[in-house]
């Protein structure tokens, strides 16, 4: 047995290197995220194949307090057939198991229970080739998306969460002295964690956008109970299990993180989300079931995040050939199953200035549609970067929007010779004006863009401020060569509350962020409660109680 302790000893290096780098934020990762043999050697792929397929058509190894039968929920985007099947938490248990282990884990104290965290994403590296296929056949992402994304990124991201719940928990001293002329004090802090905690996983990003809620609540001094989207059940199942494996193995109770496993339409999320006893909610997913828990669970602090109008803002470019290039990437990844896909892309109806020529905006339409075409012309790199699509309702979206009369690119299917069975279809891009708000201020989650006519540059900056201010939003570009236009853009953004990325054109995308570095989220505006990672998203979860006693100076 390793001790909580011993592990935070163990791991205080990493620990001081992770807070260093959220203090600083410039580029740094602890988990290498090429799945090259060159740095991850000759049997880390073949192994995680092996233990991931050994998982299908089984019932999954996981103890869950009160388990009532099993549930078997998920479908493969790609056609393999999974058939894993898990023990169906009953929620009034769950809540008293984790409950029950709230008093231990509190008392090992910030350190010790950082220590234990870091062990677990430790552990989950080493089972992260076995991780990223559980994250591509749940989610459809494509395998190298899944192991950066779903397994090494995540990582990072849960990292990041345990560095800023670790500083902010130590930065009051557990203990002091306290003197004023005759009376001494020894005056003792401990943190407690603010109750049970639950994370709601999504079923795009389970592990990237789950891990910094889990690993914020868990050092912070809470129990997690991690309740998955019944399509992406296995790699959150994979993760507790890890959890419950390390925790037992220090000698704590592995109820401090559970599973809540369901059948579609049970209701678990929102029983537990409504319960006296959880008092953290950490929920991705759509705006009507986030917008209901805001509401509704009132007795937790409920960290969301939902849907929004990625906007994008085209004034001028002196680099077109790149402009184009990375806009088309960034529709194209992961078939724009992205809560930071664009959605909306606003062009002045007069054109663009660009350093090759004026372009009209039919012009820079059928512009980005040929650089659609040549980033996805070869069937077998298009395969890699759309990943398969994830579920029906996707789909449903892509085929209502597809019937609208002004097509700038359609939306193809693309064949995977790995996986025939796979649904995988390029962008749709439609042109629309500034005065059709009522289809580009709903959100269409998937591979569809608008291209939306404005009057001018000002007046695009005036639909992305107040389409973001009433919808929410998760990312923002703008291209332009003015300086006056790039500040009114920033002043923009300030106003919408969201975070604005400029003239990417290289290997850079509007949606990509990177931990330690890259806000995710910003809590002011509707698509978000809060970013990952600052302080406000650990400083919920947690409270400090002090004791005081009289001590003899001498």
């Amino acid at each position: 047995m390793t001790s909580p302790d011993e592990l935070y000893q163990a791991h205080r290096e990493l620990l001081d290197r992770a807070i260093s780098a959220a203090s600083a934020r410039d580029y740094w990762s602890a988990f290498p995220e090429s799945p090259s043999k060159k740095v991850y050697g000759d049997q880390a792929a073949p192994a995680g194949d092996r233990a991931f397929t050994a998982l299908l058509g089984q019932t999954f190894a996981v103890d869950v307090p009160g388990a009532v039968g099993t549930v078997s929920t998920e479908r493969s985007p790609y056609g393999l057939e999974l058939g894993i099947s898990y023990p169906k938490g009953d929620p009034q248990a769950l809540v008293a198991a984790a409950r029950a282990a709230t008093p231990g884990w509190r008392d090992i104290g910030p350190e010790g229970r950082a220590g234990v965290a870091v062990e677990i994403l430790q552990q989950l590296h080493a089972r992260v080739f076995e991780l990223a296929h559980t994250v591509q056949h749940t989610t459809g992402q494509a395998f190298v998306m899944a192991f950066q994304a779903g397994g090494t990124h995540a990582l990072d991201r849960g990292l990041e969460a345990v560095a800023y719940a670790l500083a902010a928990t130590t930065r009051m001293p557990a203990r002091a002295s306290w003197s004023k002329g005759p009376l001494h004090l020894e005056k003792t802090a401990t943190v407690v964690g603010r109750g049970v905690g639950l994370v709601i996983g999504c079923t795009t990003f389970p592990t990237w956008n789950g891990y910094p809620g889990l690993f914020a609540s868990l050092v912070t001094g809470n129990p997690v109970i991690v309740k998955p989207h019944p399509g992406a059940v296995l790699p959150l199942a994979v993760t507790v299990q890890v959890c419950r494996a390390v925790l037992t193995s220090a000698g704590l109770n592995p109820d401090i993180v559970t599973l809540a496993a369901e059948d579609p339409g049970d209701g678990i999320a929102a029983t537990l989300a409504t319960h006296p006893e959880v008092r953290i909610v950490d929920f991705t997913g759509s705006s009507e079931f986030g917008d209901w828990l805001e509401a509704n669970a009132r007795q937790a602090v409920v960290y969301t995040e939902k849907a929004g109008l990625n906007t994008v803002v085209v004034d001028s470019t002196a680099d077109y050939q790149g402009l184009l290039g990375n806009l088309a990437f960034s529709l194209s990844l992961y078939s724009g199953q992205m809560c930071t896909t664009p959605q909306n892309i606003l062009v002045p109806r007069d054109g663009i200035s660009t350093d090759a020529g004026h372009r009209s905006a039919a012009e820079f339409g059928a512009d980005l549609a040929a650089a659609l075409d040549k980033l996805l012309g070869d069937p077998r790199r298009a395969a890699g970067t759309l990943g398969a699509i994830v579920n029906d309702g996707v789909f449903s979206r892509l085929t209502e929007a597809g019937t609208a009369p002004a097509i700038v690119h359609p939306s193809t299917a693309v064949a995977d010779e790995q996986f025939p069975g796979a649904t995988i279809r390029t962008p749709l891009v439609v042109q629309l004006d500034a005065a059709d708000e009522k289809t580009y201020t709903r959100e269409w989650f998937g591979p569809v863009s608008f291209l939306i006519t404005t009057d001018s540059t000002a007046h695009s900056l005036q639909v992305f401020s107040e389409t973001v201010r009433a919808h929410g939003a998760l990312s923002a570009l703008v291209h332009s060569t003015s300086p006056s236009v790039l500040d009114a853009a920033r002043s923009a953004a300030l106003d919408a509350g969201v975070h604005l990325s400029e003239n990417l054109t290289g290997g850079v995308f509007v949606n990509q962020t990177a931990a330690f570095s890259d806000l995710h989220g910003t809590g002011a505006n509707p698509a978000a409660t809060a970013a990952l990672t600052d302080d406000w998203f650990v400083a919920g979860r947690f409270f400090t109680l002090q004791s005081r006693r009289h001590v003899d100076p001498s």
